[in-house]
């Protein structure tokens, strides 16, 4: 084991990158909470401002991927498709297969300039978890609770308030609705055979309202929509706790760009057409699992240093006087001072262990084979 290997081993390190995230992201949402004021003044003001404390707390996350872990993210793709990177307002559609699909999804918005702006359509239960449904709940995040029946208003009015968005935006989908294990994709296909839908391999099939609604909400704003398909080299199965572990990953993404004006206007027609995109990101996989690869052309956009020189200033602004204190703490002898810290520190970690829970795959729950499921296709 080399020495930085070693390094990026030790709890302690992992600790500390740990506490930087959690108390400069409990910051960066105090001073989100300040902004509310300007929101009745200059709302585009207040967006902007979102944006980039956002980037301030994601871009941590990225540094760990990037710089800590070294994992390297490769795409399959034109150079006419990449050249439009970040110069327009979009539709990404992800497969749902790992832990850290979404990590790998930011890393590439941070290298073209779109991390702070970046959105999704959330699942209601993160708007609870501390620093990531509170940053997406100032950043105007979509949360639903995937039952249309509830969510018909809250998606719609969420959707039409992005409409005139200052910064180009990424909008994230996970059409599949949660991410795919066997299981899941046993009942998927279940679901698939009962509405005579051609089965998939690779993915589950995909809820196709979120998909339409989003697209009949934003089109004006949106140009296009980017399909991207995820895998990594040598059948890895990547962790977030792999990530902090300092295990390095290589990951190939397919992209490929579909202009809004290609895809049908009506309902059902764009419905078929997802299902459609669907079964050719399953020839996608099927080539990766046969060739190693994606087909196509590389292009390795390289990595920026301002993820890193963020994490660092975070880093110096909080250590410092952590360290300081601690140290304060355990010359002073007293044993009441030093289980106190020591109480600290072991309740970080369980914190920290539970925030990294949320990204785990046998966390995520499925509706797949539930009635109320079935309404949402």
């Amino acid at each position: 084991m080399g020495l930085v290997t070693f390094l990026k081993a030790l709890f302690i390190l992992q600790l500390l990158i740990s506490f930087v995230f959690v108390v400069s992201g409990l910051l960066i949402n105090l001073i989100q909470l300040c902004t509310c004021v300007l929101w009745p003044f200059n709302k585009q003001l207040y967006r902007r401002i979102n944006c980039r404390l956002s980037y301030s707390l994601w871009s941590q996350l990225v540094m760990l991927l990037e710089w800590w872990s070294g994992t390297e993210c490769t795409l399959y793709s034109n150079q006419t498709t990449v050249d439009k990177f970040g110069k327009e307002h979009v539709i990404i559609i992800l497969n749902h297969n790992y832990e850290i699909d979404f990590l790998c999804g930011w890393t590439i918005c941070e290298r073209y300039g779109v991390l702070g702006s970046s959105k999704v359509l959330a699942k209601h239960e993160l708007l609870k978890v501390p620093l990531i449904g509170w940053t997406w709940y100032f950043l105007e995040i979509v949360f639903c609770k995937r039952k249309w029946e509830e969510d018909r208003d809250t998606v719609f009015r969420g959707l039409e308030r992005l409409k005139d968005y200052p910064e180009f935006m990424w909008f994230l989908l996970y059409c599949e609705g949660t991410r795919f294990t066997e299981k899941k994709h046993q009942i998927s296909m279940q679901v698939a055979e009962s509405k005579g839908l051609p089965k998939l391999k690779y993915h589950l099939l995909p809820r196709t309202k979120g998909f339409t609604t989003t697209l009949h909400c934003l089109k004006g704003t949106v140009t296009a929509v980017y399909d991207v398909t995820l895998n990594f080299k040598d059948k890895k199965i990547p962790t977030l706790l792999g990530i902090i572990n300092g295990t390095k990953y290589r990951a190939d993404l397919s992209v490929r760009r579909f202009p809004v004006e290609d895809i049908p206007d009506d309902e059902k027609e764009c419905a078929a057409w997802l299902h459609k995109l669907y079964q050719e990101k399953d020839a996608l996989q099927e080539h990766y699992e046969n060739e190693g690869r994606f087909p196509g052309p590389t292009i390795t956009p390289p990595r920026r240093p301002w993820t890193l020189l963020n994490f660092l200033f975070w880093a110096t602004l909080l250590l410092s006087p952590l360290i300081n204190f601690a140290w304060e703490v355990f010359i002073s002898g007293s044993p009441l001072l030093i289980i106190g810290f020591v109480l600290f520190i072991l309740v970080a970690s369980v914190a920290v262990r539970r925030l990294i829970g949320v990204t785990e795959v046998k966390k995520t729950g499925s509706s797949y084979g539930n009635p109320e499921a079935k309404k949402q296709n």
